[in-house]
């Protein structure tokens, strides 16, 4: 914390005010001095002056004076509201609520310690022939916007390997299934051979054969309906679990731009990119993964 109890960043930009503030304040007393002076110069020509005369002078320069200060109070009102606009406007993009103590205004200890902290530096930057610009420092952006989209983006990333294993998952239910539908389709070939190499046998035999290979196809087409309709069900789960697994992709990618829009909006751009950078790399690598 500096003097004024805020860091250096802000610090810096109040002397910027200040510097502007006294360049004003100069500009409007050389406008009151030139006043003084063109009364000087036009009216004061005469040795005597009558009371009349002066009071005309004194009133004619009272106006003048007048007009000149009140349009210089008129013109820094305006100049605080713009500055008050600037700070305000920067606040709502982090969804920020700034709020002001007026009565501070007017607390001759704190105005003192302004004028005491102008002066020194004021009289600092008399020393300075030369000063460097220092570049502002960025600000931990913690708060408001970019908390949000951080929430939103961990959230997404959670619901991303929720999906992605569940996909897992049903891949490893459908793999078992066609496995299973592969040694049905094997006994059936088997018992198919079975039955045409006795054919020649007793016709009990025959019988007996081609009542047990009609019990176990029918019960093998009745296990492969089966299988064929959990395969289909498991199939089109598969289909709908990888739309959702597209789907929060599509919006962990949306999220991300936006948050990388707003840092790009802010000098905080630069510090964030390479973290962000990394979270893309890892995206990427479990696309590839899931890819093949």
């Amino acid at each position: 914390q500096a003097e004024l109890g805020v860091n250096e960043h802000h610090q810096k930009e109040v002397v910027s005010y200040m510097r502007f503030a006294r360049f004003k304040r100069g500009m409007c007393l050389k406008t009151v001095d030139s006043c003084f002076q063109d009364l000087k110069d036009s009216r004061l020509v005469e040795d005597t002056f009558t009371v009349d005369e002066v009071i005309d002078m004194l009133d004619g320069l009272q106006s003048v004076v007048h007009s000149e200060v009140e349009s210089e109070l008129i013109n820094t009102t305006y100049t605080n509201v713009l500055l008050l606009r600037q700070l305000f406007s920067q606040a709502e993009k982090w969804y920020l609520k700034l709020q002001t103590d007026v009565s501070d205004l007017e607390n001759r200890e704190l105005l003192d310690q302004v004028a005491e902290f102008e002066k020194s530096e004021y009289t600092s930057s008399n020393k300075k022939s030369t000063a460097d610009p220092i570049k502002p420092k960025l600000a931990p952006l913690n708060e408001g916007g970019s908390e949000l989209l951080n929430k939103t983006v961990a959230h997404l990333q959670e619901e991303n390997e929720k999906l992605k294993t569940r996909l897992r998952t049903i891949e490893t239910q459908a793999t078992a299934a066609l496995d299973e539908k592969s040694k049905l389709e094997k006994s059936l070939r088997d018992l198919q051979m079975i039955q045409g190499d006795q054919k020649n046998n007793a016709n009990q035999d025959i019988t007996e054969l081609e009542n047990k290979v009609a019990a176990l196809k029918s019960q093998f087409e009745k296990t492969l309906n089966d299988t064929t309709a959990n395969q289909k069900f498991l199939e089109e789960d598969l289909v709908t679990t990888k739309h959702d697994l597209l789907k929060v992709q599509d919006q962990l990618s949306t999220a991300e731009k936006e948050l990388e829009k707003k840092f790009q909006q802010t000098a905080a751009y630069r510090n964030m990119k390479e973290i962000l950078t990394k979270k893309n790399e890892q995206i990427k690598d479990l696309r590839r993964r899931l890819s093949k």
